[in-house]
């Protein structure tokens, strides 16, 4: 072995023998790996940002049931990447198993969904961040209030987007520091509006409507709440709360080359930030269902919480000043989480770009003198912005009575997000259980029950992301009386159109440039580590 792989610390070997230098800053703990991902999960992004999604879609048994009931799900995909991201800890990630396991083609479609996810998801929680932070505003003043405007939401969403970047460029240090601070604002601050939430309101809804109550304001089946359609159409339009809230947890491995014992660390990380998450935010979801106020028939108010979300919900249950607050924290946890998204998507391209996978890739993986790939930045934070664009324009399913603006832009971009992330992910979990005990495991796996757990995963996987390409509201059906452009969730354009943009690019061009992960050490140094 050459003196150069002898002065390798065990993380640089592990990289080495998987064909890459050490050239990020590894700065990060194990706890600093966890904590990226459960501050992109974000319990108080994702379950208030669509929590409409969830109680429009089925009421409050749509939170009740679907959330624990899809958590066991996603904590099997999160075992199931455990497993790989501990067999191989590279900033790749997801396409860098797909590559290994199943071929160059498998990498190439891989890494382009991982992307188009990361991407919406950074979209999703900016854009999410910025409604929370006008709506913080709004409470505490009318007047602000009164000159609402989604242009306002969308300047404050693009300012948004800036500091993450300013802050994301700077250091990638002050990255793992920001990170662990928003752990504990996570913690702290979710159990503070627990607490709120428990003692605050005068009344609470009872334990029968909080897991018995279902209702449709889907717009779909003329409301009905008991027929097959309803369990089986409606309600799964709700899994997106769930299924939106919970991901980005692949920024574990996005980060493992910033991360001291990735191969265990990283590992432990997927898992239990998708355990911790799911259990916080169930219990956040049923103090928020528990809160609903009651209309002034004595009924409790689905139709207000229907139209106004968890705003109308913390300001008609605890006050302008409690609700202010609440508001407020949950807005700067979104910022946390919309940081951190910025961080992994621009890894993920730093990565995807040193393997020469996306045009420009000089650019994209050039490191600054703080060794934060500054162009992955600013690029993934310019195309969030981009593909916002149609939140713009305003979707107005009800009457000038009953308003109910739909954000269909945002659920759209959500889709995308949960869509590109989840099916990049189901790949290499497939591609693995395919392969079998030929499989070399890492250091934390899953032993024989990889068998039953991957084949679960894929099977969830497919499923949701037929379930999110669906139409929202009957406006959205093709060739219906009520259809318009404006009301058309535009997931399964951009899903179905990349994928088709992929495989012509594929067969005519990229197939013949893109080989897969690019050794960035010598080959020396590699093949001293294969012996």
């Amino acid at each position: 072995m050459s003196d150069a792989a002898r002065n390798l610390t065990d993380d640089e070997k592990l990289l080495a023998k998987l064909g890459y230098k050490q050239d990020l800053n590894r700065s990060w703990s194990g706890f600093s790996n966890f904590a990226i991902s459960f501050s992109i999960i974000s319990i108080l992004a994702g379950c208030f940002t669509n929590f409409g999604a969830g109680f429009n879609n089925g009421g409050p048994i749509s939170i009740s049931w679907s959330w624990p009931i899809l958590s066991v799900f996603i904590l099997i995909i999160g075992f199931t990447m455990s497993e790989l991201v501990s067999a191989y800890p590279t900033s790749g990630g997801i396409y860098w198993w797909a590559s290994k396991l199943g071929g160059p083609a498998a990498g190439f479609f891989t890494g382009w969904l991982n992307l188009i996810g990361l991407v919406a998801v950074t979209a999703g929680v900016s854009y999410g961040c910025a409604t929370f932070i006008d709506l913080t505003i709004s409470t505490y003043s009318e007047s602000y209030a009164g000159s609402y405007s989604l242009t306002r939401v969308f300047i404050i969403f693009v300012v948004v987007l800036a500091l993450a970047g300013a802050l994301n460029i700077f250091s990638s240090h002050l990255m793992a520091v920001m990170n662990n601070v928003s752990v504990w604002w996570h913690v702290v601050g979710a159990s503070a509006i627990v607490l709120i939430l428990l003692l605050v309101p005068d009344q609470h809804q009872s334990f029968s409507y909080v897991f018995t109550e279902r209702f449709n304001n889907s717009g779909f089946g003329n409301g009905a709440t008991s027929t097959f359609a309803f369990f089986f159409a409606i309600v799964p339009f709700g899994f997106l709360l769930t299924q939106y809230t919970i991901t980005g947890f692949d920024a574990c491995a996005h980060l493992s080359e910033e991360t001291s014992s990735a191969s265990t660390a990283a590992a432990k990380g997927i898992w239990r930030s998708i355990f911790y998450s799911a259990l916080g935010g169930y219990i956040l979801l049923l103090c928020v269902v528990f809160a609903i106020p009651n209309a002034s028939d004595g009924s409790p108010d689905n139709a207000g919480v229907g139209g106004g979300g968890v705003a109308y919900i913390f300001t008609h249950s605890l006050g302008t000043n409690w609700a202010t607050f609440v508001l407020f924290i949950s807005a700067s946890a979104q910022f946390f989480c919309a940081t951190s998204c910025l961080t992994s998507a621009s890894r993920m391209t730093f990565a995807f770009a040193r393997d020469r996978g996306i045009p420009g890739s000089p650019i994209w993986s050039k490191l600054n003198a703080n060794r934060v790939p500054a162009g992955a930045v600013i690029g993934v934070a310019v195309t969030s912005a981009i593909v916002t664009l149609p939140a713009l324009i305003e979707v107005n399913i009800g009457t000038e009575e009953a308003p109910l603006i739909v954000p269909v832009a945002f659920y759209a971009v959500t889709s995308i997000a949960v869509i590109g992330l989840y099916v990049a992910f189901a790949i290499p979990i497939w591609l693995r259980w395919r392969m079998g005990d030929a499989f070399e495991v890492g250091a934390w796996n899953n032993g024989a029950k990889y068998k039953w757990m991957n084949l679960v995963a894929v099977i969830e996987i497919v499923v949701v992301s037929i379930y999110l390409m669906m139409p929202f509201v009957p406006g959205a059906v093709p060739f219906s009386d009520d259809f318009e452009w404006k009301f058309v969730n535009y997931a399964p354009i951009v899903t179905l159109g990349a994928l088709l943009g992929l495989t012509i690019w594929w067969k005519t061009s990229a197939k013949h440039w893109f080989t897969g992960p690019l050794h960035t050490i010598d080959d020396e140094v590699v093949k001293a580590f294969d012996d």
